[in-house]
C-alpha cells in the first residue's frame, strides 16, 4: 500500500519535476504569444489599433493561452524532469532504496496536481476575462467607439418569441453594463404555428431593470382573411427571460467562455429546442481536463524508465512530444465522433484518459521490476 504522506524524496522529485514543467511551459508559452503577435500585424492601422494595443491584447489572452498549453507542457516537463534524475544516477538511488515505479509516479503526479488545480481555477476566472479583455481592447481600438461587443445579424429565440437585430452594441455606462440592440425584430407564433405578433422596435435595451422597448410598431395578426391591427408604442418594458448572456454567448467562441457560461448557455439552447451540442462538447471537455492532463503523464512516465543510467534527455523529449500530439489528436477526434454519432460528450472525453490509464498499467506490469 503507497504512504498517502508526503516524504523527502517525494518532495525533491516533485521540486524537480514542477521546476522543468515550469521551464516547459514558458517555453511553449513563449513560442505561442511570438506567434500570436505576429498574427495582429494584419490588423494594425484599422482604426487606433496599434502595435503597443496589439501587445496589450495579447497580454490579456496569455493566461487562456497557458491554459490550453499546460497539458502538453505537463507531460515534456515531467519526462525532462524524469530524465534529468536518470542521467545522474538518482533514479537508480531511489530504486536502490526499494521504491516502486508506481511509487515514483505517486509523487510526479502529486506534483502536477498543484499546477493543474491552478491551471483549472484559471480557466474559469482569469482566461475568460483576459479573453473579454483583449476582445473588447481590440474591438475598441479598431472601430474608434466605446463599444465592448458588436452583435451584427443576430438572431435569438426565447419560448414562442424570435428576436432579430441587425446591429447592437454592448457598453459600460456610469458603470453599469448596457445592452443595446437596434432595428429590432420580435416574430411571435401563435401555438397553431402561424404569426401571431409582429413586433419593430428601434432599439432593445437591456440593463438592472430588464428589457425595454423604444419606437415600438406592432402588427397583430388575426386568422380571418385580410385581419390585422397595428399600434404604435413611444416605449414599453418587455418581459422576456432571454438572458444577454445567451446574446453574448452567441457572438463569443465557445471555446472562451467559462464553465458557468458554457451551463447557462447550454440551458437557454435547451429550453428552446436549439442546438447545443457544440457547447456540450466544450463544456464536458472543461470537467475532463485535470483527469486528461494526469492520465497524460501517468501514462508517458513509464518510458523514463526505459533506461535509468544512459538518461536519453533527446529520446524523452521525442516520446512526451509524440504522446502529447497523439493524445490531442485521439481527443478531438472522440469529439468530432460524438458531434457525428450524437451520442455523449461525457463518454466521448472519457474514453481517451480510459486509454491512457490502460496503457500506463500495462507498461508499468510490462517494466515491472
Amino acid at each position: 500500500m503507497i504512504a498517502l504522506r508526503p516524504r523527502i524524496h517525494d518532495l525533491y522529485i516533485g521540486r524537480v519535476v514542477l521546476a522543468t514543467v515550469l521551464l516547459t511551459w514558458a517555453v511553449l508559452l513563449g513560442f505561442d504569444v511570438v506567434m500570436a503577435i505576429s498574427g495582429q500585424v494584419g490588423d494594425l492601422g484599422k482604426g487606433s489599433y496599434d502595435f503597443p494595443t496589439a501587445l496589450a491584447v495579447v497580454a490579456y489572452s496569455v493566461p487562456r493561452r497557458a491554459y490550453v498549453i499546460f497539458p502538453y507542457a505537463a507531460v515534456i516537463g515531467s519526462l525532462m524532469g524524469l530524465g534529468q534524475l536518470a542521467a545522474t544516477s538518482e533514479l537508480t538511488a531511489l530504486r536502490a532504496l526499494g521504491l516502486s515505479r508506481r511509487r515514483l509516479s505517486v509523487s510526479v503526479a502529486a506534483a502536477l496536481v498543484i499546477l493543474t488545480a491552478l491551471m483549472v481555477l484559471n480557466g474559469e476566472t482569469l482566461a475568460p476575462w483576459g479573453q473579454r479583455q483583449a476582445d473588447q481592447l481590440k474591438l475598441a481600438a479598431k472601430t474608434n467607439n466605446v463599444a465592448m461587443a458588436r452583435y451584427s445579424g443576430l438572431w435569438a429565440r426565447e419560448g414562442d418569441t424570435f428576436l432579430n437585430a441587425i446591429d447592437g452594441s454592448e457598453r459600460v455606462v456610469d458603470g453599469q453594463r448596457t445592452l443595446e440592440l437596434r432595428d429590432v425584430r420580435l416574430y411571435q407564433l401563435a401555438p397553431e404555428g402561424g404569426l401571431q405578433t409582429l413586433t419593430r422596435a428601434a432599439v432593445a435595451e437591456h440593463d438592472s431593470q430588464g428589457w425595454r422597448l423604444r419606437d415600438v410598431r406592432r402588427i397583430h395578426f388575426a386568422f380571418s382573411p385580410g385581419s390585422a391591427r397595428e399600434e404604435r408604442v413611444t416605449e414599453e418594458r418587455w418581459d422576456s427571460q432571454l438572458d444577454p448572456a445567451a446574446l453574448a454567448a452567441g457572438v463569443t467562441r465557445p471555446r472562451n467562455l467559462s464553465a458557468a457560461d458554457l451551463r447557462a448557455s447550454i440551458d437557454y439552447r435547451t429550453r428552446n429546442n436549439l442546438d447545443a451540442r457544440e457547447y456540450e462538447d466544450i463544456y464536458w471537455s472543461r470537467w475532463f481536463y485535470p483527469l486528461n492532463v494526469l492520465a497524460l503523464c501517468l501514462a508517458a512516465v513509464p518510458f523514463a524508465f526505459g533506461s535509468l543510467r544512459s538518461g536519453g534527455m533527446g529520446k524523452r523529449l521525442f516520446l512526451g512530444i509524440l504522446f502529447s500530439l497523439g493524445f490531442m489528436l485521439l481527443q478531438m477526434q472522440f469529439g468530432r465522433l460524438a458531434g457525428a454519432f450524437r451520442f455523449d460528450y461525457r463518454i466521448a472525453y472519457a474514453l481517451p484518459p480510459i486509454l491512457m490509464m490502460a496503457t500506463s498499467w500495462w507498461l508499468f506490469r510490462r517494466k515491472s521490476g
